[in-house]
This record gives structure tokens, sequence and C-alpha cells, in this order.
């Protein structure tokens, strides 16, 4: 009665926000309500106006709103789980998880997504929000979403339950990415532990597919010949104590009898600590003799794996190229 007595008055109720099931309930009743006497309906509206006067808490809505409410006060892990659990609650329409979303949040899917799917989510969207949806695109994708939706019009049931789904499980419930860290630092930690002939031709042939990629997995490798350009001088003392002293000496022997790069990596180590310590490695380095090449590397990459060590346990800052 009340929503009846509401619409007779020209209010604008956003009954589409209410859960399906209410919805459904509500248009029901209206249905089977008969006529209603003057002195009934002033009952219901006056304790209609009672029970809403006493209201002193509005409740989010629904877990959408609930997370926006808690933005940055609960965290990632926590979202992304009840996220997973909003998509994936039994009964639950799956559209609608993604129908929630802001349209901010909604303009990521169009850019990943197919312009089909794009054009099917953007024909689920309530008129207004689809709008919104739409002006926030660049035109061309627009464009070419807008010609989509005529490819949308024999779309079977089962299908568009198959794409709200996948929809709902990709960008509704996963709310932080599977990796900490960007591929370039993945791969870039795994070719620093390759042998160099490895590094090297894998680091080419990226350069060559994708020379942006090439290009940040580049920056991300630290090799025993960067060395000079990124440990500062302060830092060499910090990290040579958690390098095995027989490692440092086959490292160092290996990179002298090396040359070039190599031999300006050593300088750089042994230049930079104690007089004392540097005397000593070298006498070690003379009497260790001819060092196998195997053998140097692998002493080369436990050289490097306890500088990134401490570099990732914050005791160095490693210098970057883009650092003043």
């Amino acid at each position: 009665m009340v929503v009846q007595l509401l619409l007779r008055e020209g209010e604008d109720l956003p009954l589409s926000q209410l859960p399906e099931d209410a919805q459904a309930r509500l248009t029901r009743e209206l249905g089977a309500l008969n006529l209603v006497d003057k002195a009934t309906l002033h009952a219901v509206a006056q304790e209609f106006a009672r029970e809403l006067a006493d209201v002193a808490l509005t409740p989010p809505g629904s877990i959408e709103a609930a997370l926006r409410s808690l933005d940055g006060r609960i965290s990632p892990a926590t979202v992304a789980r009840l996220r997973e659990e909003a998509a994936t609650r039994a009964g639950r329409d799956p559209w609608q998880t993604v129908i929630e979303l802001d349209t901010e949040d909604m303009l990521p899917i169009t850019a990943a997504e197919s312009p089909e799917v794009s054009a099917v989510l953007l024909s689920k969207l309530p008129t207004a929000k689809a709008a919104t949806l739409l002006g926030l695109m660049p035109g061309e994708r627009a464009r070419r979403i807008a010609y989509a939706m005529s490819k949308t019009a024999n779309i079977k049931a089962e299908a568009l339950a198959r794409v709200g789904a996948g929809l709902a499980q990709c960008y509704c419930g996963m709310a932080i990415p599977a990796f900490t860290d960007s591929a370039e630092s993945r791969i870039g930690a795994i070719l620093n532990s390759s042998a160099a002939a490895t590094r090297e031709q894998v680091l080419e042939g990226l350069l060559s597919e994708d020379p942006t990629f090439g290009e940040g997995v580049r920056r991300a490798i630290f090799t025993f010949e960067d060395i000079p350009a990124r440990l500062a001088v302060p830092d060499v003392p910090k990290v040579l104590r958690d390098i095995d002293q027989a490692d440092l000496v086959i490292a160092l022997g290996h990179a002298a009898a090396t040359g070039g790069a190599q031999t300006a990596a050593a300088d750089h180590l042994l230049n930079n600590m104690s007089t004392r310590m540097a005397d000593n490695l070298r006498e070690e380095i003379e009497e260790r003799g001819k060092i196998k090449p195997a053998d140097g590397e692998s002493a080369q990459t436990a050289v490097v794996t306890a500088i990134r060590a401490a570099a990732d346990a914050g005791t160095v800052t490693l210098i970057v190229e883009d650092d003043d």
C-alpha cells in the first residue's frame, strides 16, 4: 500500500536496487491488492511513518556497497574473499553481482573483453548506467561495442548465464592479483639465477618478441657485471659479510681471469672493502689458480643472490637506471 501510494504521488522509487526476490514479491503483492478504504490507508501510512521515524541507521544494503563503505579499512585479501563468496553464493544471479559494480569498475571489463561480451554487459545494465559506462569509453571502443550489440539478439540463456558467471568470477571475485610482483620482476629473478648463456639467449628473444617487456626484464635483471653500476660504495661492506668466503674467492678469481666488465665488478668489490680483507682475498685468489668457468659462474651467482637477498631485506638499496 505504501509503494502504491508513493507511486500515485509521482515519487521515483529505485525499486531495481532491491534484491530480485524482493522485487518479485512486491510485484505479486501489488497485483493481489484489492480496494483499500481511506481509514485503512491512513492507518498504514501513519504506522509506516512512525517506523520510518524510528530508523537511526541505514545498512549498506549489499555486499558491494558494504565493501565500498569499508574501503581502506579491511585487508585486500578479505575483500577478495567476500567478493568471491558473493559471486558464487548459491541461488545468486552472478549478473546481479556484476551489475552492482560501479561504472568505473566496469570500464576495465570493456577494455579487456571482446566487443560482443561488452555488448552483453551493456544490455544487462539499467539504461542510465549503460549510458554512463558508454560515455567513459574511448570513442572507437564505444562504437565497436555499440555495433556488437547487433550480434547479441539471438544469444541463448545458457550462454548469457555463462558470460555472467565468468565476469563475476574474474572481475568481482579477484580483488587482488595472483602475483604481487610484476611479470618483469619474476622472470628477471629467474634469469638472475640462470647460466649466462641461457640468460642472454632468453633476453635476446624477449627483446625481439616484445621490446617493451624485454627492456623491463633487462632492468629487473641483476648480474655480477651490474655490481659497479647498481651497488653503492657504502653498501659493499654490508653485503660482503653475507657471502661465503670460498664463493667470493672463486667469483673474484673468475672475474679477474675473464676481464672486461667482470674485472670491473671485482675491482668495485675489492676497492671498497677493508684493505686487509682485500689483500687476503687477492692472496687466496692467487693461491687458488685457474678456475673452471662453471665453478666461477656458480660462485658469482651466489654473490649476486646474497646481494639480492640484502636488497630484499632492506639492508641495501640497489640503484636503478631511473634513479638520480
